[in-house]
This record gives C-alpha cells, sequence and structure tokens, in this order.
C-alpha cells in the first residue's frame, strides 16, 4: 500500500511477491499506531506466548514487534491492484506514470476520467484497468464506502470488498490487517502463512484452512500479531 507500513513490506508488494509476504520489522517504544499502546501490544505478545510453546519460541527468536499501517483507502487498495504480480520497480514506475495522469492520491474521479489508451499508455494490462475501473466506478457510486469500512465487522469487510474485481479475499485479509488494524485476522489463503505452520508445527503437507484455524484457536484475539511472527520467522534461517 502506501508510505506507512510494516517495515519491509506493504500490501502492494505482498501483491508484488505472490502473496507471500516476509517481512521485517521490530516493536519499539515509538509512538503507537492509531488505536494502539505499547501495553495493549505487550499484552497480546504474552497471551500468544502463554498459550502456545511453538509461537513463543518463534517470538523469542524473533524479537520485537512493530507494525505499522496504511489508510483504509481508495487509494490504498488502488495501488495495491496497481502492484498485483509485479516486481516493485516495474510496479513503481507503472504507479508513477498513472498518478501523473490521473493525480496523487488516487481518486475514483481521477481514475475514472482516464481513457483505456491512457491507461493502457501508463503500461497496466487490459485485466488491472478493468480492474481499476471497477474500483473506482464502484467507490464513486458508493456501492463501496470506504469511510464505513472502519464500523463493519471482519465478515463484512471481506464481503464488501470481493465486490471488486481483481479483489479476492486474500487481498481484503490483508486490507483488514494493514489497513484496518484488525487484531484477530488469520489469512488461510496466504502461502507465508502456510508454510510457516507446515515448518513450525510440523506438518507433513501445507495445512488446510480447518487446520491452520485450529492451530490458531489458542491465538485469539491476536492472531494478526501470530501472523507478524509466522511471516518473520521464514526470513530468519536458524528458526
Amino acid at each position: 500500500m502506501l508510505n506507512a507500513h510494516w517495515p519491509g513490506t506493504s500490501l502492494r508488494s505482498l501483491h508484488s511477491r505472490g502473496g507471500c509476504p516476509y517481512v521485517v520489522g521490530t516493536f519499539s517504544a515509538s509512538p503507537c499506531p492509531r488505536g494502539e499502546s505499547n501495553t495493549a501490544m505487550r499484552k497480546a505478545i504474552r497471551h500468544l506466548q502463554q498459550a502456545d510453546p511453538v509461537l513463543s519460541a518463534i517470538i523469542e527468536h524473533v524479537g520485537p514487534y512493530k507494525i505499522n499501517y496504511d489508510e483504509p483507502s481508495f487509494a490504498s487498495l488502488a495501488e495495491a491492484i496497481v502492484y498485483q504480480q509485479l516486481h516493485g520497480k516495474a510496479a513503481a514506475t507503472i504507479f508513477r506514470r498513472l498518478t501523473d495522469l490521473a493525480g496523487l492520491p488516487l481518486t475514483p474521479q481521477g481514475i475514472l476520467k482516464l481513457s483505456e489508451a491512457q491507461m493502457r499508455g501508463v503500461g497496466l494490462s487490459k485485466q488491472k484497468l478493468s480492474y481499476l475501473r471497477d474500483l473506482a466506478a464502484k467507490a464513486q457510486s458508493g456501492e463501496v464506502d470506504f469511510a464505513s469500512l472502519p464500523a463493519l465487522p471482519d465478515d463484512k469487510v471481506v464481503k464488501e470488498l470481493t465486490k471488486i474485481k481483481g479483489i479476492g479475499v486474500w487481498t481484503a485479509h490483508m486490507f483488514l490487517m494493514f489497513s484496518l488494524r484488525r487484531p484477530n485476522v488469520l489469512p488461510t489463503g496466504d502461502l507465508g502463512i502456510q508454510m510457516a505452520i507446515r515448518k513450525h508445527y510440523r506438518k507433513r503437507k501445507l495445512p488446510k484452512p480447518a487446520q491452520m484455524e485450529k492451530i490458531a484457536r489458542p491465538w485469539e484475539p491476536y492472531r494478526t500479531v501470530a501472523c507478524w511472527y509466522l511471516w518473520r520467522s521464514m526470513d530468519i534461517k536458524t528458526l
């Protein structure tokens, strides 16, 4: 997504890395993200350490935790679409060209004023420009209301976002975690989480969603924090 993100990653880079968001970051005494406090985060980590010995060992090895966020906005989701399945440099170039025409931050009006030829000219595929136009049209009409998303429960957010062409459940889960700051999200479709669970919980195969839900039950209500540690653990070769 946009500027404030987990160090080393963002929703846009998660897409560009194929949905396997191994991340780097630390939790420090710097100003906390909106709605969070050092005390709350310590409580979350303490709960995870007490609830799951496997995760406790991961936390011990990975060390301090920090999570920064994007805004739950049209611009963030539009940028994520641009970055889908592209390497960072190529996506950044396309995104810069797009914002040169549409304006920054991206708005529904800015996208919808562009012709198909203009959007193709910046390097967007026909599929992606159709996704961006669908997102812009639904946002402009109010069919998807970003201002209302913070008040919705997680499942309703997923339902709203997956109305948009090109936005699946995985992207909706990442939006919940990165932008809406939801603490208890388990993205069962995420390859990075699947691989981490297979490794640390000694599974022969990648776990199915039902297995993941069962393993993650003790992590509630802090499954987002647990997932951050699982992603990060895959960057540490000694784990």
